[in-house]
């Protein structure tokens, strides 16, 4: 297959998966379609290795993960994370009902093998997912070593349609209180009498510790620069500390990426200014549904049934827990269980999920605000804290717990 082949049919997949999430006002959410799409085309004439082919390989996808990671932490200063303190704890009790259901439901139906290697992937991505498999084939355990990868694969066929359905009801809570002017966001004027169209602009001005150059010099590669620069010292605080504790740099890109936006070093969603935020995604929603070309019907079929029982389990647990939890700290249900879901698949679907509900609700400027403002954070916080942060640290603590085979 040519390249310019390749990159057409991936790139219509996405269409595709847009197209249908627009029509559907984000029931079927985009992530998902792509998802059966790449799978049918995996499962038919697709090579394997089609992404690769069509020119969008590891390291690329890897320096899109380290620009779009630190450019994430602009959009969360150090006292909203401070303020997100009531995501943290919902996520965090999220992945606690997930351990503890699953635990349960392993130690009953299948092994303590099975429930070690389910756990980490089912909390986070693809890191935790491939630490688990290489872990499972170390003590060889063949089918748990696949299976890791398959949950990571499959887990988001839940998530997607569930999160879209807790993010609706939630945004039609919002808006209707918001309409009847009961809503109290400081930073959106309350709806008037008045219909008088909203225009955003927004303003192109250096940073603050920048403040002495002139405007026109914050160009394009100016912002990629700064971007770049504070990847860089996340990945060689990474490198610093890996002889005493293992941080993946990543986790360091969103932290370094608040510090930076926090200290003036760098301004509100530098790479959407770029003009390199919607290229960015592409390259890394691509390279997650590169990992799709390892479940084939047969696997599918052999693991179906646990799958399908962990993940089922994985929810109930989750959705207890937060729901719970949520109830203490004064958050509704639909918005604590749809922070603990981004444990299913956290950035980009994230923010994905997010904008295309808050899309499909309203076409007024500032109820989108309004709504952006209520789910964007704590959906960014929580797919952090569970995929990039705790999932890492779990699956580099249990993968040390799994049992080889014996002989």
């Amino acid at each position: 297959m040519s390249q310019m082949l390749a990159l057409l049919l991936i790139v219509a997949i996405l269409y595709i998966g847009d197209a249908i999430s627009v029509r559907t006002k984000a029931w079927i959410p985009s992530v998902f379609v792509c998802a059966v799409l790449f799978l049918i085309g995996y499962w038919t004439f697709f090579p394997k290795d089609i992404v690769s082919v069509a020119g969008i390989g590891t390291p690329v996808a890897v320096m899109m993960m380290y620009l779009l990671i630190t450019n994430m932490g602009t959009l969360l200063s150090l006292k909203e994370l401070v303020n997100q303190w009531k995501t943290i704890v919902i996520s965090l009790a999220g992945i606690a009902g997930i351990t503890a259901a699953v635990f349960v439901v392993c130690m009953i139906m299948f092994d303590l093998n099975t429930a070690i290697v389910t756990i980490p992937p089912l909390v986070g991505g693809i890191v935790s997912s491939i630490i688990m498999s290489k872990g499972a084939a170390d003590a060889g355990l063949v089918d748990l070593s696949v299976f890791a990868i398959l949950i990571y694969v499959m887990q988001g066929f839940a998530g997607y349609p569930l999160t879209a359905i807790m993010l609706q009801r939630e945004g039609k809570r919002v808006l209707k209180k918001y309409r009847a002017g009961q809503w109290k966001d400081d930073s959106v004027a309350p709806p008037s009498d008045k219909h008088e169209p909203t225009t955003i602009v927004a303003e192109d001005k250096m940073p603050r510790l920048f403040s002495a150059i002139p405007t026109h010099y914050n160009t394009s590669y100016f912002k990629f620069f700064r971007l770049a620069a504070v990847a860089y010292l996340a990945y060689l605080a990474s490198s610093a500390v890996s002889p005493f504790v293992s941080i993946s740099p990543f986790v360091l890109c969103l932290l370094f990426g608040v510090i930076a936006a926090s200290f003036g070093f760098l301004e509100k969603q530098p790479l959407q200014k770029a003009n390199g935020f919607g290229f960015a995604v592409m390259v890394l929603m691509l390279f997650i549904f590169d990992t799709l070309n390892k479940a084939t019907p047969e696997m599918l079929l052999r693991l179906l049934f646990p799958m399908v029982i962990l993940i089922a389990t994985a929810i109930i647990g989750m959705f207890i827990v937060s729901w719970i939890v949520g109830k203490i700290l004064g958050v509704s249900m639909e918005m604590a269980f749809a922070i603990s879901l981004t444990a299913l698949y956290g950035f980009p679907a994230d923010y994905i999920i997010t904008n295309e509900a808050i899309t499909a609700l309203t076409k007024d400027e500032k109820e989108r605000q309004v709504l952006t403002n209520h789910m964007l954070g704590p959906m960014l916080v929580g797919g952090f804290i569970s995929v990039t942060m705790v999932s890492v640290v779990m699956a580099g603590i249990m993968v040390g717990y799994i049992t080889p085979v014996a002989g």
